[in-house]
């Protein structure tokens, strides 16, 4: 059957009324489906694999035809209330929507067929203040009659500790363990993630982000922890970090079809796969797009797979992109489920680049130099793929995801362009305090000692 056919038919098995309760179901198929509630606060599935809703819903008619009308948070409050269904009230929901994404997201041009979606103006200039923002709220709403404490236990690659710290910082009854490997994240991620104190505890793993992966996921198997901690995870593995990434692509392509009325191409920076995964489930849900390109670096597993076939996990190499030095990417399995395991459907929608240094060093340089617009090592490699994708298709245009601030990533930026990159005010006091951290070996039975004895 050909792909186009095949797909029509799983986007037509996804058109249905949600429930009122959404259920999810592990990947695994191990362990009992539950709902929105049980799936944030456990984080992962008790068989170890990954929650994913059992029904993926249809936008309601006239969104998104009415998506550059509707405020922010309407956006945000349309798309999650059917994955949240009937676990939070419209009232409180519609609270979390406005404070999550209290903060702009601009579609910026930077040449006549390429923009960048900016998602670097939150609290710690980087995407995932999202998706930390939603999940600190609605973690602190159903733990809000708890009286033992709630661990958020997260790895992180690089932004995602910063946005976790700032997301859950003086949350009642809520203590933060961040994971992160040491001297593979940049100063301004390192200080964002161990600087702040409080509830806030970090974990220097002597390792890499697969090792810091790795061993949250020991932990989350682990009875005798369990016993003695209430675990969440804030990766993106956990569906209340995953799932709202949606509304900013929402955003992003309601300003280019506006300016363009042409669905985009949309590049997306890829590492552990759960934004690009949050893009591909808008899109089933009713999103235009004309084509997703997965812009790695040289951690090309899924690449390789969009070119065989065949996917195999590969050991982790360090990158100037360095949030997505990522050999085993988690939510690429939540892409194969949401497609059905179809490799061709797959394929003909999304297309994998692998870019190397040199090429993301050259693109911050050119692109500076000849637009004024400064990128990121992230942003450079998803621009990259974008600019190569379109010289082969001469009517189309694209946005990238421009996910951090160039200023978290002086040592790629900086050589690049030749000269430093301004710090914004709201990071200086930051930078200024010290840095908190415990040195850990990348053994589970060193993370596990330190969770009983903290416990």
């Amino acid at each position: 059957m050909p792909a186009a056919e095949t797909l029509s038919i799983i986007l037509a098995s996804f058109s249905f009324l949600p429930p009122i309760t959404m259920r999810y179901y592990s990947l695994n198929r191990q362990a009992a489906t539950v709902d929105f509630d049980a799936a944030t606060v456990a984080g992962q599935a008790p068989d170890g694999g990954l929650y994913f809703p059992e029904t993926i819903p249809r936008f309601p008619a006239g969104f998104v035809e009415r998506l550059p009308q509707l405020a922010p948070a309407e956006v945000a409050f349309t798309v999650l209330q059917p994955y949240v269904g009937s676990t939070i009230p419209a009232t409180e929901l519609g609270r979390i929507c406005e404070e999550t994404v209290s903060f702009p997201f601009p579609v910026v041009p930077v040449t006549a067929r390429i923009s960048a979606l900016e998602l670097f103006h939150g609290p710690t200039l980087a995407f995932k203040d999202v998706g930390a923002r939603f999940m600190s709220r609605c973690l602190g709403y159903f733990s809000r009659h708890e009286t033992r404490p709630v661990t958020v236990l997260v790895a992180t690659s690089g932004d995602t500790g910063g946005a976790v710290a700032s997301g859950f910082l003086g949350v009642p009854g809520v203590e933060v363990v961040i994971l992160y490997p040491s001297g593979r994240v940049s100063p301004v991620q390192e200080q964002q993630l161990t600087a702040l104190g409080q509830n806030i505890r970090a974990l220097e793993v002597q390792g890499n982000f697969d090792d810091c992966q790795r061993l949250v996921k020991q932990a989350f198997r682990d009875p005798e922890l369990l016993a003695r901690r209430r675990f969440t995870s804030a990766n993106s593995i956990n569906v209340a970090r995953w799932l709202p990434q949606q509304v900013y692509y929402c955003y992003g392509v309601a300003q280019a079809l506006a300016a363009t009325n042409q669905p985009p191409v949309v590049a997306v920076p890829s590492g552990n796969f759960g934004n690009l995964c949050a893009g591909l489930l808008a899109y089933v849900s009713g999103l235009p797009v004309a084509h997703f390109l997965a812009a790695c670096n040289a951690n090309a597993a899924v690449p390789a797979y969009l070119t065989s076939g065949q996917y195999a996990a590969r050991p982790a190499v360090p990158t100037l992109s360095n949030a997505m030095d990522v050999g085993d990417p988690s939510n690429f399995g939540r892409i194969l489920e949401l497609f059905r395991h179809e490799y061709p459907v797959i394929r003909d929608l999304l297309s994998g680049y692998s870019v190397s240094d040199a090429d993301t060093s050259a693109t911050i340089r050119r692109v500076h130099e000849h637009t004024g617009y400064l990128l990121d090592p992230h942003g450079a490699v998803a621009y990259f793929a974008l600019e190569d994708y379109l010289s082969q298709q001469p009517e189309a245009r694209g946005i990238f995801l421009e996910t951090a601030h160039p200023v978290k990533f002086p040592a790629a930026v900086e050589p690049a362009i030749g000269q430093p990159v301004p710090v914004p005010t709201e990071l200086q006091a930051l930078l200024r305090q010290p840095k908190r951290s415990t040195l850990l070996e990348p053994e589970y039975e060193a993370l596990r000692t330190y969770l009983l004895e903290t416990a």
